[in-house]
């Protein structure tokens, strides 16, 4: 602070008496005597140069006011001793030195220190304007408030003259200034003196105001007798006082400070710290590039890094028939090359950084020349502008001026678009999340900055459009309450309201698809919020209890108990089911035996529960559950410390299904979470028939129940494994007998159309139920290869067969339709291959592409598809089609044979197959559309018992069914297989009452041929 001179002056000096030598009086604190003109201040002999025998050095305080505002040429005077110090021998005044200038105006006086000279550290404890980190700072100059002032700067220790520096009673050592990324910085404060109030800061480029450091994450400071050391691991550009979102004009190095006090003074030590770039902070765009030299109209390549000292010159190789430009942006410099031709072969671009003293650092950009009968994908401007790109290479654009990252695409080896990769962030949810980070480090004031990143965290929910913006705001939430745990910290009401409508927003957005999409990049996301918030809600200082909070998704409330309370305590939700807790008061007895009062925080989250990976812990078993929409969190604090092995009694509504009461355990599943119910139980109510949950810990509670998952029953597990298995025996089965029949079956083009769909369609459900029955035995999840190949297998065959069945149905629809009209294999048979398999994979591929990356392809723990999101119905979509068009055509068909015309009919032999045909479609078609359209309404409605044991049979044993009707029922099949192996022929009065070519006896045909 600058203090101004002015006419009126208040000295403080320090006097040379001549005479003998007098014994020092009592004295006053020092600094703390003083007022009138004249009186005595103290004296500074213990300070002082031990003065000669013939001198005493005193300080006496002297008001001088001078009426022509000028020094006069001469002064000298006649000055009396203070009584504490009279002698008998009279003293002569030697010298006079100044101390301090004060300049008093409007009942405020600004004195400054002379050299040689500082106000000591009670006075500027006392009577400093800000306290700030600026407090701990020496002090020259002070504003002081009234009058006289009270107090005058003292002279510093010996060591110095006064017109030099002070000798500072300590030294701050470094091992080396230019510290290497990833290096652990060491700073040591060497002290000659007993010293207090250490405390360390960096000071940021272009901000005056330094950062205050603290034990944390990368920061670790220590204080022993005669040594204080500062410890920083990791060193990267947030510890060199780099600020990336500061527009600034110079550079400078990290300035770290270390302010203390000795002897009576603040000291002040500063050291300047340099850290090079690393070549993972040089920012390319684009990171690879493919170029057709056909189309070639130039393209740019940019190699950016944050602004230094000391500073970076940089290059682009090879640079021939290219023009380089700089390009400066917010908190960062560019070096952009133009390249104006194609280069004829593929190209690495390297961009060249280079500083006096430090190693050169190299960025790469891979440019890629797409040569004629190069598979590539096409350009594509459905979201940002992708341009060809060659095959098995990434394609790359920039995120929006408002956000930070990339976007990446992959063009696959068979030339199709992969889906796109945004890491794309809003900067202000950025800057917030470095912010919370460097705090954790141990960089800045928890007490300071966790409120305020809150209530900007608040500002910026609306903000929220894409994954990463949402995975980046629940990570900034986490880093704050690891602060605020491991600091201790309280929150104020108005912060915790902020935290809970935060909470509430983000719970509340439609943000289903963004959750998913954050959760496939990060699985803890989800279940490191649910910790987060347990730890802010439960750090309300007690002097505000008791505190409540309403809100459609966050409900809360903090009651503070005292040493005596009566009753258990007990709490309710008003939401739905109505949910309440308790908690019986032999389990909080003992925290109050020494008068502490405790603290219980019961809070509910909706709608989070829904969010939280569906991993379930030992017990569990495999099935899918439904939670009722809320998760419990209960805290207890007392005298400052959790406590959670209390006996707790909820009630989560009334239920008729099979329950689980259980609590989300952070440790499971390798830390991404998961559901136990340890220590948990079901009870009965005595009365009401509720059903209540007990357990003896506090955590994060919730209930599961198995309303829409399948029963879990040994005995159906074991009938779907027989069932599966005796199929896939019953279809190899089927095969050979088409591999010995085969011939002699199909005679002509209708057999053989209804015959080839039939191979088909065995082939396709023995491939199915194979994967099927394989699938349990696999890796779950989708990060698993196999479990996604398998559910994909099994959609597209199982699709395939039902869409065989439709291309059998097509055939006999055109039979029916146009009687006289011959079909040609060569044309019917490539439909039908088309339409049995080109249109399931069609399906199957664009439901992977869609679903997967929103994290909705995959059924939690199975390999199969999701019935929550819109992967299941692009299955059960086709198939019930497929059903309703089959039953159409079966109608058809029951019309034209109810009414037959003598001259619509068309060959005997060609009649029969028709009526094999529609036969089969009669036994199959229920079969399979009745079966799958029960699973699709036990998928979305809750089924019995029974309706699980129904759609168990007619699924697993459909093999069983078509070896039964479609093949051996066939008499034909069976006058071949009896050809083969009997060599005999079977009486032609043998009836067949359910077969795939004729229904009647052979007395009924004579008759119908008759009659025709």
């Amino acid at each position: 602070m600058a203090c101004p001179a002015a006419p009126w002056l208040l000295l403080a000096m320090t006097l040379s008496l001549r005479g003998s030598p007098v014994a020092p009086a009592s004295q006053p604190e020092q600094g703390q005597a003083g007022g009138e003109s004249g009186q005595p201040l103290d004296q500074e002999n213990a300070l002082f140069p031990s003065a000669p025998t013939e001198s005493v050095l005193l300080s006496v305080y002297v008001r001088l006011e001078f009426s022509d505002k000028t020094w006069p040429p001469a002064f000298s005077t006649a000055l009396t001793l203070p009584p504490a110090s009279a002698s008998s021998s009279p003293r002569t005044l030697t010298g006079l030195d100044l101390t301090t200038e004060c300049v008093h105006l409007q009942q405020k006086s600004r004195c400054s220190c002379l050299p040689g000279y500082r106000w000591n550290a009670s006075v500027c404890a006392l009577h400093q304007q800000f306290q700030n980190y600026y407090s701990l700072q020496p002090c020259s100059c002070l504003v002081f408030f009234g009058h006289p002032v009270p107090g005058y700067c003292q002279l510093l220790p010996p060591g110095c003259s006064v017109s030099c520096l002070p000798a500072v009673p300590g030294n701050l050592s470094l091992d080396s200034q230019l510290q290497k990324p990833g290096d652990t910085l060491a700073l040591t404060l060497n002290l000659n003196r007993e010293a207090t109030k250490v405390r360390w800061f960096l000071r940021r480029p272009g901000n005056p105001r330094p950062v205050l450091l603290q034990s944390g994450a990368q920061v670790s400071i220590t204080h022993s007798q005669g040594q204080a050391a500062l410890s920083v691991s990791q060193m990267s550009w947030d510890w060199a006082g780099v600020d990336v979102f500061s527009d600034i004009t110079g550079y400078h190095d990290g300035e770290y400070i270390t302010y203390f006090e000795a002897q009576g003074f603040r000291w002040k030590l500063q050291q300047m710290v340099r850290v090079p770039l690393q070549e993972t902070e040089v920012m390319r765009f684009p990171e690879e590039l493919s170029v057709s030299c056909t189309t070639f109209p130039g393209f740019q390549l940019s190699c950016c890094i944050p602004r230094t000292d000391p500073a970076y010159t940089a290059s682009w190789s090879p640079g021939n028939s290219s023009q380089a430009s700089s390009l400066s942006t917010l908190g960062s410099q560019c070096l952009v090359l133009a390249v104006q031709r194609c280069p004829e072969v593929d190209t690495t671009y390297t961009c060249v950084l280079q500083s006096p003293g430090l190693d050169p650092l190299r960025a790469p950009v891979s440019i890629t020349v797409i040569r004629d009968g190069d598979k590539t994908c096409p350009e594509d401007f459905s979201t940002v502008a992708w341009g060809v790109t060659k095959a098995g290479r990434m394609a790359q654009a920039r995120c929006p001026m408002s956000k930070s990252g990339v976007v990446k695409r992959r063009c696959r080896d068979e030339g199709v678009w992969d889906p796109i990769q945004s890491n794309c962030v809003d900067l202000e949810i950025l800057a917030l999340n470095i912010k919370a980070k460097l705090l954790r480090a141990g960089q800045g004031k928890p007490a300071r900055e966790v409120p305020g990143i809150l209530t900007q965290l608040l500002r910026q929910v609306e903000a929220v459009s894409s994954p990463s913006d949402l995975a980046t705001m629940l990570s900034t939430v986490s880093l704050l309450a690891e602060v605020v745990a491991k600091g201790g910290m309280q929150l104020q009401p108005s912060t915790l309201e902020v935290l809970l409508t935060t909470t509430h927003k983000v719970l509340d957005k439609e943000t289903n698809s963004l959750w998913t999409q954050a959760q496939a990049q990060n699985p803890t996301m989800s279940s490191d919020f649910l910790q987060a918030v347990e730890t802010l809600v439960r750090s309300l200082r007690p002097q505000d209890h008791p505190f409540s909070f309403n809100s459609s998704n966050v409900l809360l409330r903090n009651q503070l108990l005292g040493p005596e309370f009566p009753d258990d305590y007990r709490v309710s939700f008003s939401t739905q089911p109505p949910l309440q807790a308790q908690i019986p008061r032999h389990s909080l007895v003992p925290l109050v035996q020494n008068g502490t009062n405790i603290s219980i925080t019961s809070l509910v989250l909706q709608k989070l529960d829904d969010l939280l990976p569906s991993n379930y812990g030992q017990g569990l078993g495999g099935p899918l559950y439904v939670t009722p929409g809320l998760v419990l969190v209960i805290s207890i604090m007392a005298d400052g410390q959790a406590f959670t092995q209390p006996e707790v009694i909820m009630d989560f509504g009334d239920t008729e299904n099979a329950m689980h009461c259980v609590f989300w355990n952070h440790s499971l599943f390798q830390g991404e979470g998961g559901w136990s119910d340890r220590g948990c139980q079901v009870q009965a109510a005595s009365a009401g028939g509720a059903t209540l949950c007990v357990c003896k810990h506090l955590t994060a509670f919730s209930m599961l129940m198995s309303q829409h998952a399948v029963p879990t029953d040994p005995v159906l597990d074991l009938l779907s494994q027989v069932g599966l298995g005796t199929s896939i025996l019953a279809l190899l089965v089927c095969l050979g007998v088409y591999r010995l029949v085969w011939r002699v079956v199909v005679r002509n083009k209708v057999a053989f159309f209804r015959h080839a769909a039939l191979f088909n369609m065995v082939i396709c459900l023995l491939a199915a139920d194979t994967c099927f029955l394989g699938a349990p035995f696999l890796p779950q999840g989708p990060h698993s290869p196999l479990c996604l190949a398998t559910a994909f297998l099994c959609h597209f065959f199982y699709l395939a067969t039902f869409f065989w069945m439709l291309g059998q149905a097509l055939v006999l629809a055109h039979q029916l339709i146009f009687v006289f009209h011959q079909l040609s294999k060569h044309l019917v048979l490539p439909l039908m291959v088309i339409l049995g398999y080109l249109c399931p994979l069609g399906f199957a591929s664009v439901t992977l592409g869609l679903y997967l990356p929103q994290g909705q392809y995959l059924r939690e723990g199975e390999c199969w598809l999701d019935g929550k999101g819109g992967a299941m119905y692009t299955f059960a979509g086709p198939v019930l089609a497929i059903v309703a068009v089959n039953g159409l055509v079966l109608a058809m068909a029951v019309l034209k044979l109810l009414r037959p015309s003598l001259s619509e009919g068309p060959p005997v032999e060609k009649r029969k197959a028709l009526l094999g045909v529609v036969k089969a479609l009669l036994i199959l078609t229920p079969v399979f559309g009745l079966t799958w359209g029960l699973g699709v309404a036990i998928l979305f409605k809750e089924g019995s018992t029974v309706s699980h044991y129904i759609f168990t049979v007619l699924n697993t044993f459909q093999g069983v069914f078509i070896l039964l009707f479609g093949c051996l029922t066939d008499r034909k099949v069976q006058e071949a297989i009896c050809k083969r192996f009997c060599r005999s022929r079977p009486p032609n009065s043998a009836i067949s009452l359910v077969t795939n070519d004729s229904c009647f006896s052979e007395e009924n045909k004579g008759g119908s041929e008759s009659a025709r």
